[in-house]
């Protein structure tokens, strides 16, 4: 027996680390501005899950460094609900996430 589909205007609960990246991958693009494909990453924590691109090193060691930019998204263990944060390292983030959008957490 299959899973049931969120109906219309529900978003999906991720169940998993794996079903967050499938939620999460459309909140970034498909191809960095070069043309490279983003490697997307999750890291669960207990309310949620953070999902961040990291870039492959680069293959010239003089060129400049990649700006990330953009945004670390969370998806909700609770509702699914999908919230930016800025572009801090992963265990910044959670925390940056339980205090100013999960405060009852």
């Amino acid at each position: 027996m299959s899973e049931p589909q969120p109906q219309a205007g529900q978003r999906p609960v991720p169940a998993s680390a794996e079903e967050a990246l499938e939620v999460g991958r459309g909140h970034f693009p498909a191809v960095w501005p070069d043309g490279e494909r983003p490697t997307l990453y999750v890291h669960e924590f207990d309310i949620g899950y953070l999902m961040y691109p990291v870039f492959p090193p680069r293959q010239d060691p003089t060129a400049y460094p990649r700006d990330p930019g953009g945004s670390h998204i969370v998806i909700s263990k609770a509702d699914g609900e999908v919230s930016a944060l800025p572009n801090y390292p992963p265990e910044t983030s959670v925390e940056v996430y339980r205090s100013h959008f999960r405060r009852e957490a």
